[in-house]
């Protein structure tokens, strides 16, 4: 996200926020990470911890954050006289949030397109129309993160089409700021595949992230890997995304399991020496968690060797679909089970 002069002096914006200070009213907001809304200064809510917020200088840079208004201090209403107009659209707009709106249901209201286009540009910095899809595609991101299928997060946000929703939502967790000054932007594509769509993440070298659409915790996944990469995600293709679509097309046809992409580096830790062992497993076998502690000289470190398969994000080609459990039996995938057991039926048809 990108600071201005106004939003960088955080310690005194925290201060600010801390004696309900309203002379920021409608000039800063306050982002608040733990509850996912956002506030004016003056909110007579209870404060939040200083690293559980960030500051905005507009209300369109807290919605394109995925933040919602605060209900007590009406963010949306702060700076004096609110149009009526602007208040008449946004209880329409909350009444229904999921409608897909257009300029003619804006016409049949009795309004004038471009004058509405006008008054939410001034006051909150972005159109009637692109608040109203940033509004469904949040509802979308938030019925995933709590673990929905795809197809009826799409459809409650009101999707018709897959595509845009899968867009759209793309859009919200990695919307690109203000400016990106001496930051790798990360590329995304979605990739077809016979058990449901992939979606990979890479820069113009390495891949990132390449995981199945429904996976549980995938919004998270992207939001933690933009952090650490400090970039933002575009929806685009790159020549590392087209080389693993390549790959994973010989894989589930059962010509190949290698995969030669250049995968991300990871510095230090356990996790990356568990990923590496996963890799060592061949297509077609299975080890189980002991087993995999035990290869690593860590024989007690069962643990932490089921808990660094569980954050692994590149899915197939760090193959930890291939640990089991101690019996024999089917754990945990975050891809599903099902998925699992195709996968491993699939690789000793082909492979073993």
């Amino acid at each position: 996200m990108a600071m201005t002069l106004l939003t960088n002096n955080t310690d005194q914006l925290y201060e600010a926020l801390i004696n309900r200070d309203r002379s920021y009213d409608g000039h800063v907001f306050v982002c608040v990470t733990t509850t996912g809304i956002f506030c004016r200064l003056s909110c007579p809510a209870r404060k939040p911890k200083r690293e559980n917020v960030f500051f905005c200088d507009s209300v369109a840079a807290c919605l394109e954050e995925g933040y919602r208004p605060c209900q007590k201090c009406h963010p949306l209403e702060a700076g004096g006289h609110v149009d009526p107009l602007f208040r008449h659209l946004m209880a329409r707009l909350d009444e229904n949030p999921d409608h897909i709106w257009s300029e003619d249901d804006i016409v049949r209201l009795g309004f004038d397109p471009s004058t509405v286009r006008r008054i939410f540009k001034r006051r909150i910095g972005m159109t009637f129309l692109e608040l109203a899809r940033l509004k469904r595609a949040s509802r979308g991101a938030e019925l995933l993160s709590h673990g929905q299928p795809v197809i009826e997060a799409q459809l409650s946000a009101g999707y018709d089409s897959g595509s845009g929703f899968r867009e759209a939502i793309l859009k919200l967790i990695g919307h690109p700021p203000k400016a990106i000054q001496n930051r790798t932007l990360l590329k995304a594509a979605w990739i077809e595949t016979p058990i449901g769509e992939m979606l990979a993440v890479s820069d113009q070298h390495v891949l990132h992230l390449l995981e199945f659409f429904d996976r549980k915790g995938l919004l998270t996944e992207l939001k933690k890997l933009q952090a650490v990469t400090r970039s933002s995600i575009s929806f685009e293709r790159t020549s590392v995304i087209d080389k693993v679509e390549a790959e994973l097309g010989d894989y589930y046809q059962g010509k190949s399991c290698h995969f030669e992409t250049p995968l991300a580096k990871v510095a230090g830790g356990f996790a990356p020496l568990v990923w590496e062992a996963l890799r060592q497993i061949p297509a077609g076998e299975t080890r189980s968690y002991s087993e995999l502690a035990r290869a690593l000289d860590r024989p007690t470190a069962v643990r932490a060797v089921a808990r660094a398969n569980g954050q692994n994000q590149i899915a197939i080609i760090i193959p930890c679909h291939r640990v089991i459990g101690a019996d024999g039996t089917l754990t945990g995938y975050a891809g599903g089970l099902w998925r699992k057991d195709w996968l491993l039926r699939h690789e000793k048809k082909y492979f073993a």
